[in-house]
Protein backbone atom coordinates (compact mmCIF):
# COMPACT_ATOMS: atom_id res chain seq x y z
CA UNK A 1 0.00 0.00 0.00
CA UNK A 2 2.08 2.94 -1.26
CA UNK A 3 1.15 6.22 0.36
CA UNK A 4 2.68 9.66 -0.14
CA UNK A 5 2.71 11.99 2.85
CA UNK A 6 3.53 15.59 1.95
CA UNK A 7 3.93 17.75 5.03
CA UNK A 8 0.60 19.24 6.07
CA UNK A 9 -1.08 17.69 3.01
CA UNK A 10 -3.18 14.70 2.13
CA UNK A 11 -2.24 11.08 2.55
CA UNK A 12 -2.98 10.28 -1.09
CA UNK A 13 -3.53 6.62 -2.00
CA UNK A 14 -1.41 5.75 -5.02
CA UNK A 15 -3.80 3.16 -6.45
CA UNK A 16 -6.04 5.17 -8.74
CA UNK A 17 -7.87 2.01 -9.83
CA UNK A 18 -9.90 2.03 -6.61
CA UNK A 19 -13.41 3.52 -6.93
CA UNK A 20 -12.73 6.78 -5.07
CA UNK A 21 -15.33 8.75 -7.06
CA UNK A 22 -18.06 6.12 -6.56
CA UNK A 23 -18.06 6.09 -2.76
CA UNK A 24 -19.60 8.69 -0.49
CA UNK A 25 -18.20 9.16 2.98
CA UNK A 26 -20.51 10.49 5.71
CA UNK A 27 -18.44 12.49 8.20
CA UNK A 28 -20.31 12.71 11.52
CA UNK A 29 -19.04 15.55 13.72
CA UNK A 30 -20.34 15.85 17.31
CA UNK A 31 -19.85 19.39 18.62
CA UNK A 32 -20.07 20.83 22.12
CA UNK A 33 -18.72 24.32 22.85
CA UNK A 34 -16.10 24.30 20.08
CA UNK A 35 -16.50 27.85 18.76
CA UNK A 36 -12.72 28.28 18.59
CA UNK A 37 -12.01 25.28 16.36
CA UNK A 38 -15.10 24.08 14.50
CA UNK A 39 -14.88 26.44 11.52
CA UNK A 40 -11.27 25.58 10.83
CA UNK A 41 -12.07 21.89 11.21
CA UNK A 42 -14.95 22.08 8.74
CA UNK A 43 -12.80 23.85 6.17
CA UNK A 44 -10.19 21.12 6.52
CA UNK A 45 -12.87 18.45 6.08
CA UNK A 46 -14.13 20.12 2.90
CA UNK A 47 -10.58 20.00 1.54
CA UNK A 48 -10.56 16.18 1.60
CA UNK A 49 -10.67 14.86 -2.02
CA UNK A 50 -13.56 12.45 -1.46
CA UNK A 51 -17.30 12.51 -2.09
CA UNK A 52 -18.52 13.76 1.29
CA UNK A 53 -21.69 14.12 3.31
CA UNK A 54 -20.86 16.36 6.30
CA UNK A 55 -23.20 15.87 9.27
CA UNK A 56 -22.80 18.11 12.33
CA UNK A 57 -24.67 17.49 15.57
CA UNK A 58 -24.46 20.32 18.10
CA UNK A 59 -24.99 18.85 21.56
CA UNK A 60 -26.39 21.86 23.40
CA UNK A 61 -23.50 24.31 22.98
CA UNK A 62 -23.69 27.57 24.91
CA UNK A 63 -20.54 29.43 23.77
CA UNK A 64 -21.75 30.76 20.40
CA UNK A 65 -21.06 27.55 18.49
CA UNK A 66 -24.71 27.16 17.45
CA UNK A 67 -24.87 30.56 15.73
CA UNK A 68 -21.55 29.90 14.02
CA UNK A 69 -22.73 26.51 12.73
CA UNK A 70 -25.89 28.05 11.31
CA UNK A 71 -23.73 30.48 9.33
CA UNK A 72 -21.37 27.75 8.15
CA UNK A 73 -24.34 25.72 6.94
CA UNK A 74 -25.33 28.67 4.77
CA UNK A 75 -21.78 28.65 3.34
CA UNK A 76 -22.29 25.01 2.25
CA UNK A 77 -19.69 23.67 4.67
CA UNK A 78 -22.36 21.50 6.33
CA UNK A 79 -24.84 19.21 4.56
CA UNK A 80 -26.90 18.17 7.60
CA UNK A 81 -27.05 20.25 10.79
CA UNK A 82 -28.87 18.99 13.87
CA UNK A 83 -29.24 20.79 17.20
CA UNK A 84 -29.77 19.05 20.53
CA UNK A 85 -31.58 21.46 22.83
CA UNK A 86 -29.73 20.09 25.87
CA UNK A 87 -26.32 18.50 26.30
CA UNK A 88 -26.80 14.72 26.11
CA UNK A 89 -23.23 13.50 25.60
CA UNK A 90 -20.97 12.45 22.73
CA UNK A 91 -22.65 9.08 22.30
CA UNK A 92 -26.09 10.63 21.95
CA UNK A 93 -24.78 13.12 19.39
CA UNK A 94 -23.11 10.36 17.39
CA UNK A 95 -26.21 8.18 17.40
CA UNK A 96 -28.19 11.14 16.03
CA UNK A 97 -25.62 11.61 13.30
CA UNK A 98 -25.43 7.91 12.45
CA UNK A 99 -29.21 7.81 11.92
CA UNK A 100 -28.95 10.71 9.45
CA UNK A 101 -26.06 9.24 7.45
CA UNK A 102 -26.74 8.16 3.86
CA UNK A 103 -23.20 7.58 2.59
CA UNK A 104 -21.61 4.23 1.84
CA UNK A 105 -19.13 4.61 4.69
CA UNK A 106 -19.35 6.61 7.94
CA UNK A 107 -16.53 8.09 10.01
CA UNK A 108 -16.46 9.96 13.31
CA UNK A 109 -14.61 13.29 13.30
CA UNK A 110 -14.12 15.31 16.48
CA UNK A 111 -14.33 19.10 16.15
CA UNK A 112 -11.30 19.89 18.33
CA UNK A 113 -8.55 19.54 15.68
CA UNK A 114 -6.84 16.66 17.51
CA UNK A 115 -7.39 14.41 14.47
CA UNK A 116 -6.40 15.42 10.93
CA UNK A 117 -9.20 14.84 8.38
CA UNK A 118 -6.65 14.77 5.58
CA UNK A 119 -5.89 11.20 6.68
CA UNK A 120 -9.41 9.98 5.86
CA UNK A 121 -8.54 8.69 2.35
CA UNK A 122 -5.77 6.58 3.93
CA UNK A 123 -8.27 5.05 6.38
CA UNK A 124 -10.80 4.32 3.63
CA UNK A 125 -8.48 2.26 1.45
CA UNK A 126 -8.90 -1.12 3.25
CA UNK A 127 -12.67 -0.75 2.91
CA UNK A 128 -12.45 0.03 -0.81
CA UNK A 129 -10.20 -3.00 -1.25
CA UNK A 130 -12.89 -5.11 0.49
CA UNK A 131 -10.40 -6.08 3.18
CA UNK A 132 -12.29 -4.43 6.04
CA UNK A 133 -15.77 -3.52 7.22
CA UNK A 134 -14.39 -1.09 9.80
CA UNK A 135 -11.09 0.75 10.16
CA UNK A 136 -9.63 2.26 13.34
CA UNK A 137 -7.03 5.01 13.24
CA UNK A 138 -4.55 4.24 16.02
CA UNK A 139 -2.56 6.88 17.91
CA UNK A 140 -0.19 4.16 19.16
CA UNK A 141 1.17 2.68 15.93
CA UNK A 142 3.99 5.13 15.36
CA UNK A 143 2.31 8.13 13.74
CA UNK A 144 3.52 11.65 14.65
CA UNK A 145 1.89 12.99 17.79
CA UNK A 146 2.13 15.84 20.24
CA UNK A 147 3.79 14.80 23.50
CA UNK A 148 1.33 15.35 26.36
CA UNK A 149 -0.12 13.31 29.21
CA UNK A 150 1.69 10.14 30.33
CA UNK A 151 -1.16 8.88 32.52
CA UNK A 152 -3.71 9.46 29.74
CA UNK A 153 -1.61 7.20 27.53
CA UNK A 154 -1.41 4.56 30.27
CA UNK A 155 -5.16 4.79 30.86
CA UNK A 156 -5.93 4.38 27.17
CA UNK A 157 -3.75 1.29 26.96
CA UNK A 158 -5.37 -0.26 30.04
CA UNK A 159 -8.86 0.34 28.66
CA UNK A 160 -7.83 -1.11 25.30
CA UNK A 161 -6.35 -4.17 27.03
CA UNK A 162 -9.54 -4.78 29.03
CA UNK A 163 -11.67 -4.33 25.92
CA UNK A 164 -9.45 -6.72 23.94
CA UNK A 165 -9.72 -9.36 26.66
CA UNK A 166 -13.50 -9.38 26.30
CA UNK A 167 -13.80 -8.88 22.52
CA UNK A 168 -10.85 -11.14 21.59
CA UNK A 169 -9.50 -8.39 19.33
CA UNK A 170 -5.90 -7.12 19.28
CA UNK A 171 -6.51 -3.40 18.89
CA UNK A 172 -3.92 -0.89 20.07
CA UNK A 173 -6.33 2.06 20.46
CA UNK A 174 -9.93 1.22 21.33
CA UNK A 175 -10.66 4.79 22.46
CA UNK A 176 -9.62 6.47 19.20
CA UNK A 177 -12.03 8.95 17.65
CA UNK A 178 -11.27 7.71 14.15
CA UNK A 179 -13.62 4.79 13.63
CA UNK A 180 -14.68 4.33 10.01
CA UNK A 181 -17.46 1.79 9.35
CA UNK A 182 -19.59 0.69 6.42
CA UNK A 183 -22.94 2.40 6.86
CA UNK A 184 -25.16 -0.68 6.58
CA UNK A 185 -23.13 -2.36 9.31
CA UNK A 186 -23.05 0.70 11.56
CA UNK A 187 -26.80 1.29 11.34
CA UNK A 188 -27.47 -2.37 12.19
CA UNK A 189 -25.67 -2.13 15.55
CA UNK A 190 -27.76 -1.71 18.75
CA UNK A 191 -26.01 1.40 20.13
CA UNK A 192 -27.30 3.06 23.31
CA UNK A 193 -24.44 4.86 25.09
CA UNK A 194 -24.92 8.59 25.62
CA UNK A 195 -21.48 9.73 26.75
CA UNK A 196 -17.92 8.57 26.05
CA UNK A 197 -19.05 4.97 26.59
CA UNK A 198 -19.89 4.99 22.88
CA UNK A 199 -16.25 4.07 22.13
CA UNK A 200 -16.16 0.72 24.00
CA UNK A 201 -19.77 0.03 22.99
CA UNK A 202 -19.07 0.50 19.30
CA UNK A 203 -15.99 -1.72 19.58
CA UNK A 204 -17.94 -4.43 21.42
CA UNK A 205 -20.77 -4.36 18.89
CA UNK A 206 -18.41 -4.56 15.92
CA UNK A 207 -16.65 -7.54 17.47
CA UNK A 208 -19.97 -9.26 18.20
CA UNK A 209 -21.13 -8.68 14.63
CA UNK A 210 -18.09 -10.43 13.21
CA UNK A 211 -16.92 -7.33 11.33
CA UNK A 212 -13.50 -7.36 9.72
CA UNK A 213 -11.52 -4.62 11.48
CA UNK A 214 -8.27 -3.02 10.37
CA UNK A 215 -6.05 -0.60 12.29
CA UNK A 216 -3.83 2.01 10.66
CA UNK A 217 -1.43 4.58 12.17
CA UNK A 218 -2.59 8.19 12.36
CA UNK A 219 -1.15 11.47 13.57
CA UNK A 220 -2.48 12.99 16.78
CA UNK A 221 -2.43 16.64 17.79
CA UNK A 222 -3.66 16.34 21.39
CA UNK A 223 -4.65 19.43 23.31
CA UNK A 224 -4.27 20.36 26.96
CA UNK A 225 -7.08 21.10 29.39
CA UNK A 226 -6.23 24.79 29.06
CA UNK A 227 -6.89 24.41 25.33
CA UNK A 228 -10.29 22.83 25.93
CA UNK A 229 -9.78 19.09 26.44
CA UNK A 230 -12.91 17.69 28.12
CA UNK A 231 -12.35 14.03 28.98
CA UNK A 232 -11.20 13.29 32.55
CA UNK A 233 -10.53 10.46 35.00
CA UNK A 234 -14.23 9.99 35.73
CA UNK A 235 -14.75 9.16 32.07
CA UNK A 236 -12.04 6.50 32.38
CA UNK A 237 -13.86 4.88 35.28
CA UNK A 238 -17.09 5.05 33.30
CA UNK A 239 -15.34 3.43 30.33
CA UNK A 240 -14.46 0.39 32.47
CA UNK A 241 -18.13 -0.01 33.36
CA UNK A 242 -19.10 0.39 29.69
CA UNK A 243 -16.60 -2.27 28.60
CA UNK A 244 -18.07 -4.74 31.09
CA UNK A 245 -21.67 -3.77 30.36
CA UNK A 246 -21.57 -4.00 26.58
CA UNK A 247 -19.47 -7.16 26.45
CA UNK A 248 -21.01 -9.11 29.34
CA UNK A 249 -24.20 -7.46 30.55
CA UNK A 250 -26.34 -6.85 27.46
CA UNK A 251 -27.64 -8.73 24.44
CA UNK A 252 -24.94 -8.96 21.76
CA UNK A 253 -25.20 -7.50 18.29
CA UNK A 254 -26.41 -9.82 15.56
CA UNK A 255 -23.90 -11.33 13.17
CA UNK A 256 -23.56 -9.17 10.10
CA UNK A 257 -23.42 -10.50 6.58
CA UNK A 258 -21.90 -8.14 4.07
CA UNK A 259 -23.60 -7.80 0.67
CA UNK A 260 -21.97 -9.92 -2.00
CA UNK A 261 -20.93 -6.77 -3.83
CA UNK A 262 -20.66 -3.33 -2.18
CA UNK A 263 -23.04 -0.76 -3.63
CA UNK A 264 -20.18 1.32 -5.01
CA UNK A 265 -19.00 -1.57 -7.19
CA UNK A 266 -22.34 -1.45 -9.00
CA UNK A 267 -22.17 2.28 -9.70
CA UNK A 268 -20.52 4.19 -12.49
CA UNK A 269 -19.04 7.64 -12.09
CA UNK A 270 -19.72 9.76 -9.03
CA UNK A 271 -21.61 8.48 -6.02
CA UNK A 272 -25.33 8.76 -6.78
CA UNK A 273 -27.35 8.43 -3.59
CA UNK A 274 -30.79 9.42 -2.45
CA UNK A 275 -29.25 12.31 -0.53
CA UNK A 276 -28.55 14.03 -3.83
CA UNK A 277 -25.47 14.66 -5.95
CA UNK A 278 -22.15 15.32 -4.26
CA UNK A 279 -21.31 18.94 -3.64
CA UNK A 280 -18.94 20.57 -6.07
CA UNK A 281 -17.02 23.77 -5.73
CA UNK A 282 -16.45 23.45 -1.98
CA UNK A 283 -15.18 26.65 -0.35
CA UNK A 284 -11.48 27.30 -0.89
CA UNK A 285 -9.31 26.07 1.96
CA UNK A 286 -5.87 26.54 0.43
CA UNK A 287 -4.81 28.79 3.27
CA UNK A 288 -6.06 26.57 6.10
CA UNK A 289 -3.08 25.22 8.12
CA UNK A 290 -3.08 21.62 9.31
CA UNK A 291 -4.19 20.77 12.83
CA UNK A 292 -1.56 21.59 15.41
CA UNK A 293 -0.14 24.54 13.43
CA UNK A 294 -1.08 28.18 13.75
CA UNK A 295 -1.74 30.29 10.70
CA UNK A 296 1.42 31.97 9.64
CA UNK A 297 3.74 29.59 11.47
Amino acid sequence: MAITTPRGGFLVPSDESLPWDRVRLSVVIPVYNEVRTVERLLRLVREVPLELEVIVVDDGSSDGTRDLLARLEQEALIDVLVFHEENQGKGAALRTGFRRATGDVVVVQDADLEYDPRELPFLMEPILRDLADAVYGSRFLGGPHRVLFFWHSVGNRILTLLSNMLTDLNLTDMETCYKMVRRELLQSLPLSADRFGIEPELTARLAQSGARIYELPISYHGRSYAEGKKIGWRDGVSAIWSILRFNLGSAPAKRWEAPRSPAWQLRGGHADLDAGPPRSGAPSTADVPPPGEDAGS
